[in-house]
């Protein structure tokens, strides 16, 4: 049973939380990129929506009939994969958040130096220590958040940070997208 690859479901994600930040035309243009690169690997993505969360479900499209998902037609719920767009992630992945969003806050260090590498650092730390989520699912809310209440208060930022900290969110984003592709 052919499972969905990691990199595969980054960047489904990416691209959902960019069709989330998005409207018209433009959003509609991430989830057909999202429909194409799931279709690729026979699987099909829908939003679902909890009391205290929204969650990505990735799964195979073989499930699927008319729209609707065929209970009958699952053997193995593992295949499908799910995200969490909003609220906390499973601390059990803690760890493993941590050390991907450290790995990206160390990729903007080394191409961008060392300021532009404090601010990503400073935001690996917000978004694995208040959402136990990687860098690239945080939402447009949680950077204002970022940047108006936590980065202020909790980094100790310098004035070259503070005046470029807007520019390395960006940053940290370009440099995941880029390993995504």
């Amino acid at each position: 049973m052919a499972e969905l690859p990691d990199d595969t479901v980054s960047e489904a994600e990416r691209l959902t939380h960019l069709a989330r930040d998005r409207e018209g035309e433009e959003a509609e243009q991430y989830r057909t990129e999202r429909t194409q690169l799931l279709e690729t690997h026979g699987f099909v993505a829908r939003i679902r929506e909890e009391d205290t969360r929204t969650v990505l479900v990735l799964h195979p499209e073989e499930w699927v009939e008319d729209g609707t998902i065929r209970v009958e037609r699952i053997e193995d719920t593992d295949r499908a994969v799910e995200i969490p767009l909003t609220g906390a992630g499973d601390p059990d992945d803690w760890d493993e958040i941590d050390e991907h969003n450290r790995a990206v806050a160390a990729r903007v260090r080394e191409k961008y130096g060392d300021v532009h590498g404090a601010n990503a650092e400073a935001f690996a730390d917000f978004m694995g220590n208040h959402y136990a989520r990687p860098v690239e699912s945080a939402t447009n809310d949680e950077v204002d958040e970022f940047l108006t209440e936590y980065f202020p208060r909790n980094a100790w930022p310098t004035s070259e940070q503070k005046k470029t900290v807007k520019e390395s969110v960006e940053l940290v984003f370009e440099c995941v997208s880029r390993t995504a592709r």
